[in-house]
Order: structure tokens, then sequence, then C-alpha cells
């Protein structure tokens, strides 16, 4: 069907962008049409109206004003959309015919760059992943900021490290050029891990040419980055797409934390939902600014594991701590400090306002007194951030003389380039802005001449006007021409008039077309000088990291560790407390911990106790403690030495996978298994309850045979938390293997955690008594406890022995090179149902028993 020439219009432009939304422009209004505004009204409530176009009749409508679409648009990207913005390339009133109209931006879940639409001390990721023999490159980068990083990983044998790390970044958008293979396990590991990412596959093609800036002397990670820029310069419709900060993913020297032993160990995530309330990020957290937010929660997710780089951060902190004149002036000067790594982004994508340039130009004003305020560090770390931060004196000089702080920092307000900036623009000004006291004066003289009480109005259909009531009209000079007659009134115009209306609209055009012209010229400027402060914005966050901890180390009371590197590595805590639970008793007292582990004569604890008496605490906090430290920051202890570890693994509270049909004992088993293939001996391990998924002898096995494996094979630090307190023994086999228990008091049938970790072993469970103290109905205890004795007396001692021995009887060699272990190592544990699993584990367990 024929479209009017607006409509046909219309269709050419979103058949470029059938993927995104489009907000077509028309006058003060983006409007959509057909199903984009179906699409919109629905999800952001708007009324669907409809427009004619043509033979086709009346087709949907729905809009939104041009100066309030920012919002709409957000709301539209959070609901996983892209939206490509089509604006007029020409002002309509100087058009011929229909007015030319282009898309100038694609907006997506990662590259959008408005202003609050992201939270101040997060990241928004965009991602890369490309495929190619056999290796996958992936690319992680905050559009936001300017900063990339980058990673290449095996895909047969390191596809589920590479899930893990994006499960800890979650990107908002991810793009991949990857096999059909991988794309499936992709799209699956996105719908369940992670949730609200836009996965787009984008194809390769030759046509991709390769540009002046090498990222990486790896062809396959330059391909990907070029990819990745090709792709931005497509949707942001910008050839100035550049990363000011590119570093790896995966370096040597930080301490890899995999998700779910941030999520475990409540560290930027907390196990509830996700977010950062009650984790260690929320209690360290004294930045003042968002880059130092940001910049806090990488250290956290990657801790340094280089003694030399820990140890010149405590430095650092500690020179600031007993510096608190100093640090309160940083800490003043910082509030002060407006986000400029993401202005300086919006200002090299074009989509910067006039605020965001007074900003800049009130954060660049600080930076001479920050400097000041550093001059007379001593540590190291300072003085190189003192060097390395920046003034920018020719970027702040032409701020101050072009910026017109008291304006509204709008361009549709105007106002905004400072008087005395620009002769022409402050000539123009004031015609403009003394219209209103010539037209007092004009007034006052017409009423004088004519005798006539009249005033003078303005609109945008008439322009000016004089306005006469009838009860004031007498006879009207013949230069007044009438042009609108109201139930009241009369609408005159004079030649005079006329021509000062022309004047005055010419001269607030100008202004408009001058200020605007001033402003583009002022961001050129500043062009070249955006990746110099990007580093000056990404040291001053790095400050404010250091600031931040010294500031919490002086509120909590923490104490600087001693970071050691030798032969002889160790762990010693001395009356350590976990931070986030010490933080949430407030006036309560919390009972602090010891803690030893070292390789030479105790490098695993087996911890048993009751549940609720503090096992799980403790372990945590150890593992806490040492990420702490590890970040440079001090820790709640009265002593500590600490020897970097490499990896921390976790294997606590497992649930259930109903996604895959997985049950808790499976998901526990993988995650084990996990652990036992890429810990070393310089990783920290904490194993609360291996085994308890299962039969009691099924699990004292596995608890049992792990336990050997880590003491024979691993060497790793190991936290072993167990209710199977008879695995006590094993400590008699081996010179590393130490026992610890949690203190308890009894009075009768009452029993009170002392929540102190001793060395030695529980000997029984109290089980009903933890059931008692969550409330269970008496009578149920009773019976439970006529119960147990009646089971205890059947099973007395003597086959608790019996049982012991049958499992100690299991030699390493049995466990671990037996064609049970064969099996299970090929075992394709991923393509059978969860039945199959079970009947396989079944099978297993009745042969490891000696059954037929």
């Amino acid at each position: 069907m024929a479209k009017t020439p607006l409509m046909a219009q219309y269709q050419s432009i979103k058949d470029k962008y059938e993927d995104s939304l489009l907000f077509y422009r028309l006058g003060d209004f983006y409007e959509l049409f057909y199903d984009d505004a179906k699409v919109v009204s629905h999800e952001l409530e708007l009324t669907l109206t409809g427009k004619s176009a043509g033979k086709e009749g009346r087709v949907p409508m729905c809009g939104v004003p041009y100066h309030a679409a920012e919002n709409y648009i957000y709301r539209l990207i959070q609901k996983g959309y892209k939206v490509a913005v089509c604006e007029q390339l020409e002002e309509p009133k100087k058009a011929k015919g229909l007015v030319k109209r282009d898309v100038i931006r694609v907006i997506t879940p990662g590259t959008i760059l408005f202003e609050n639409a992201i939270a101040d001390k997060s990241n928004n990721y965009l991602m890369y992943i490309y495929e190619e023999q056999g290796e996958i490159v992936l690319i992680l980068s905050d559009i936001s900021t300017g900063e990339c990083s980058w990673g290449i990983w095996n895909a047969k044998k390191e596809l589920y490290d590479m899930f893990d790390m994006i499960s800890i970044y979650q990107p908002s958008e991810t793009l991949c050029t990857i096999s059909d293979e991988l794309y499936e396990k992709t799209d699956y590991f996105f719908t369940s891990s992670v949730g609200g990412c836009l996965l787009v596959r984008k194809e390769y093609t030759d046509e991709v040419k390769e540009n002046d800036v090498i990222y990486s002397d790896n062809k396959k990670v330059q391909k990907a980055f070029l990819l990745l820029v090709e792709y931005l310069k497509d949707v942001m419709k910008s050839d100035s797409v550049k990363f000011h900060n590119i570093y790896k993913l995966r370096e040597d020297h930080v301490l890899h934390l995999s998700e779910k032993t941030i999520r475990n160990l409540e560290i930027t995530k907390n196990m509830r939902d996700g977010g950062r309330k009650g984790t260690l990020l929320e209690l360290l957290d004294y930045t003042s600014t968002a880059m130092g937010g940001r910049l806090l929660k990488k250290w956290l997710e990657q801790p340094l594991t280089d003694v030399n780089r820990i140890i010149l951060r405590q430095n650092g902190i500690e020179e600031l701590r007993t510096h608190a004149t100093e640090l309160q002036k940083l800490e003043s000067l910082f509030s002060s400090i407006f986000d400029f790594e993401r202005i300086l982004a919006r200002i090299e994508a074009n989509t910067t306002s006039p605020k965001d340039l007074l900003s800049l130009k009130a954060t660049l004003k600080e930076i001479p007194e920050i400097k000041k305020v550093l001059s007379g560090a001593s540590s190291v770390i300072l003085k190189n951030i003192n060097s390395n931060i920046k003034t920018h004196k020719f970027v702040y000089e032409l701020l101050d003389k072009s910026m017109n702080e008291n304006g509204t920092g709008s361009i549709r307000d105007g106002k905004y380039i400072k008087n005395g900036y620009s002769k022409e623009l402050d000539e123009v000004r004031s015609l403009a802005e003394n219209s209103r006291k010539w037209i007092t004066e004009l007034e006052k003289s017409e009423k004088e001449k004519t005798g006539i009480k009249l005033k003078i109005g303005f609109n945008n259909i008439f322009g000016y006007y004089f306005e006469i009531t009838h009860a004031n009209k007498i006879p009207i000079p013949e230069y007044y021409v009438r042009k609108q007659t109201l139930v009241n009134a009369e609408r005159y115009i004079t030649p005079e008039l006329k021509e000062f209306e022309a004047k005055v609209l010419v001269a607030k055009e100008k202004m408009s077309e001058l200020e605007l012209e001033l402003y583009k010229d002022i961001k050129k400027q500043i062009y070249p000088y955006i990746a110099e402060m990007q580093k000056t914005a990404r040291t001053i966050a790095g400050l404010d990291c250091l600031s931040g901890l010294a500031r919490a180390a002086l509120k909590e009371r923490y104490i600087k560790p001693v970071i050691e590197c030798s032969k002889n590595k160790h762990i010693s805590i001395n009356d350590g407390r976990h931070p986030m639970v010490e933080h949430a008793l407030k006036n309560e007292m919390f009972i602090p911990n010891d803690i030893e582990l070292n390789h030479a004569n105790q490098e695993l604890l087996v911890i048993t106790g009751p549940n609720m008496a503090g096992k799980s605490t403790f372990m945590r906090q150890v593992a806490v403690l040492v990420i702490m430290a590890q970040i440079g920051s001090f820790i709640p202890a009265k002593s500590a030495v600490i020897s970097p570890v490499d990896r921390i693994f976790t294997r606590v509270g497992a649930t259930d996978d109903i996604s895959t049909g997985q049950s808790t004992f499976m998901v526990e088993m993988q995650e084990v298994s996990h652990i036992l293939k890429h810990a070393t001996e310089n990783s920290l391990v904490l194993l609360d309850e291996i085994g308890r998924g299962t039969s009691t002898y099924d699990g004292m096995s596995i608890a049992k045979a792990v336990v050997e494996y880590f003491d024979k094979n691993i060497h790793a630090y190991t936290l072993f938390a167990t209710h199977y307190h008879e695995l006590s023994d094993m400590a008699s086999t081996s010179k590393k293997i130490k026992n610890f228990t949690v203190t308890v008091k009894e009075r009768g049938e009452e029993i009170t955690f002392l929540r102190r970790i001793v060395p030695g072993c529980a000997d029984r469970s109290y089980g009903i008594h933890v059931a008692r103290l969550a409330g269970l109905p008496e009578s149920l205890l009773k019976q439970a406890s006529a119960i147990l004795d009646n089971l205890e007396s059947q099973d007395n001692k003597s086959s608790n022995k019996k049982i012991m021995e049958k499992v100690e009887n299991t030699s390493e060699e049995n466990l671990f090179t037996s064609s049970i272990i064969n099996e299970l190592s090929t075992l394709d544990v991923m393509s059978k149902t969860p039945l199959e699993a079970m009947e396989i584990l079944f099978r297993l367990s009745k042969e490891a028993k000696g059954g037929n």
C-alpha cells in the first residue's frame, strides 16, 4: 500500500533498525508507530493512539515529549530493549519539503550513558565473546568509564572458569561471535545465571579492517577488539570510540575468587539477593567519590597476591590513619569531586550537557588542593599518587572563562556560556536581554501618544501585539493593524512593533546558534586531554580507596597485619573477629578466636560441634580476614601474620539446582570435585559438612576420603567442619591434621554456645538441644530423646568403632585409583538425567561397601 511521504521516510529508517524501538522525532515529540508503538505503550503504560498513513488508514502510534525522553528510554533499556533515536537533521522552518531525519544513536543496555542511569558505585559492563580455534577471547568493557579488560580461555577446559568470572561481573549486554555448540551453552548460562543480560549474536565478517590502535600482540584478541569497536561505532555513531584503561582480566598477581565464594563469604554480594547490604563492601566503603566506590569493589573481587604491592597499600593506609588532619582534609575535598571519569566518557561520546562541563570545572578546581595535602607524604604509594595526579590547568582555565555557573546547565534553556567569552555572543545577547526594557518603554510611549490603556503581549502564533480591551476602545490610530479579535479585547500590530519583533527573534535564534557553536568548540578543545584526565580520575579513585580504608581502620578499631613472604608460609591470627557479624551485633560483644595454619604441623583443621555454635562463622571469618589483608586493608584482630594465598574455595550451603534436576548432594559433589582439581598448596579451602546429603555411611566415607586426599595430595590450608565427630580419629594418622571444636556449656537439657574454637573434638552432635533452641514442641523433643537412647543402646561404641574401621581399611589406592574412581573420572554427569545419576551413584556406593 502507498504510504504518505512521512510514513515512507519512517519505514525506510525503521528497516535499518528492526531489532530496536525507533524513537522518531516529530516536532516536540518522539513518536513510535506500528508494533513499536504497541510495545512501548504497554511497557510504559502510555496511551495508544493512531495516525493517518495514506491508503494504509490509521496506524498504531504513541509518543513522548523530547525533553523528557531520557527517562522513558532508560525504563525501556532496563527492560532489555534497544532504542534507536531518530532526530531531525535540519530546522523544520528552513527545510524544503520533508525534514531530513536519521538515527543519531542506538542506545543499548551496555552503552547507555545518561546521567543517573547507572548506580554511582557500580559498573555497567558490555561484554564481547569471540571464539576461534579452540580459544575464547572475552572482552569486558565499561563505556561509561572508558575502562576495558580482556582474557583468553581454553574452550574445552576452562569454560566453567569463564562462566564463573562472568557471574561475578554480571554484564548488562553481551555480544558473541561463537560456534553453535558454544552459543547453546552460553545462552543457557545467561538464562539461568545472568538474568536481564541482552545477548546478541554477531557474525564475523572480513570487512572489518584493522585500525591504528593495537590492544594486544595476540591476533585473536585484536580481532575481538576490532569487532567490538565496530559495533560501538555503529550504535554510538562515532568514529572516536576509545578505551583509555586496558588491562588483563587474568593477572598472575591477584587472588582468584569464584562467584560462589564471593557470595558465600558475602564480600561484595550477600547470600539473600545478591545485593551489597550486609557485605564486606558495605562495611568498608568509606569512599567519598563514585570512582573510589567502584574501584574498592574491584579490589575486593580481585585481592592482591604480590607481597610488595600489598605492603605499599598498607603503608599508604597507615600514613593516612596516623595523620587524621590530612585525612579529614582529603575527605572534605573528595566530597566536591564529581564522577568525572563518567563525565569524560560522556564528553567523548558527545552525550554530555553544559552541566557536565561545570561539574568537570568544579572537580578540577579541587585537584591542586589535593596535591597540596599530599605534598608532605612520606609513603611511596602516596608520593606516586601525587606525581600521577595532574592539575590540567588549560582545561580548568578554559572552563572557568567560558562556562556560566549561574546558568541552568541545560542546552535547552541557554545562558550556559559566560558573558565576556565571546564578543559576538555578548552583542546578540544584549539585544535579546534588553528587549523587555524596550517593550516597557514602547508601551509607555504608545499610551501617552494615543491616550489608550493598552499592554504589549506575545504568543508563538502572532508574535508581539498590542492588546486593547473593548472597555478602553476609543478611536484607534490608522497605523494600528487588527490581528485578532477576542471576546473582551482586540489585538493589533504596528510597523514599529513588527520591526522590533524581527530583530528580537533573529537575535534569540542567533544567540542559541552561537552558544551551541561555542559549546561544541569548547568540547573540541577538551578532547585531546581526555586520556590524561581519565588517568587522573583513576589515580584519585585509588587515593579515595586508601583514605576510605584508613577511615574504616580508625572507626572499626582494626590493626595492620604483617604480610609475610617466606618459605615457611602460614596464616596466624590472634583474636580475630568476623567484621560483618561484629558490626551487626552493635552493642553485643563478639567472641574473638585464634587461627594457626601452616604446612609444617597444622595444615588441616577438622572442626566439630553443634549447629549454631559458630563453626561456619569462624571459617568464613578466616577467609574474610585474609581477603581484607590481601587488599591492603587493616583487619579486626589483636595481631596477625598472613602469607598471601592464591585462591579461596568455599563449599558451604549447597542447594538443589532445580533447572538441571540436580540434587543438593550432586551440587555438593560437583563443587568438591572442582576444588580438588584446582586447589594448590597456597590455597585456602573452606569445607562445611561434606557428605551430609547422603546416608550416614556413604557421607562419612566420602568425608574421610576427602580429608585424606587434601592431606596427602593437595596440602592446602583447609578448614573442614563436620557433624561426623568420628572423623576426629584422623588426627592420629597425620601430623598435619588437628582437631578443633566449639566450646559448649551444658546445664541439664539446656546448652549455651560459648563461640570459642579450641583444640579438641565434640563427642556428640547436640541435635536435640539445637532443636529445643529452635522452638520445637517439648513433647516432640521428649519422644526424640527416647528414640535416641534406644538407638544408642543398639548401636553402642563398638559398632561406631566398626564403622570407622571399615572406613579406615579402605586404602587410598582403593579410593582414588580403583575401578570406581576410574568410572567416576570418565563419567559425563551433565549428560545424565537425575534418575540415571542416582542409579549410578547407588551402584557405585554398593560396590564401595563390598556389595554384589
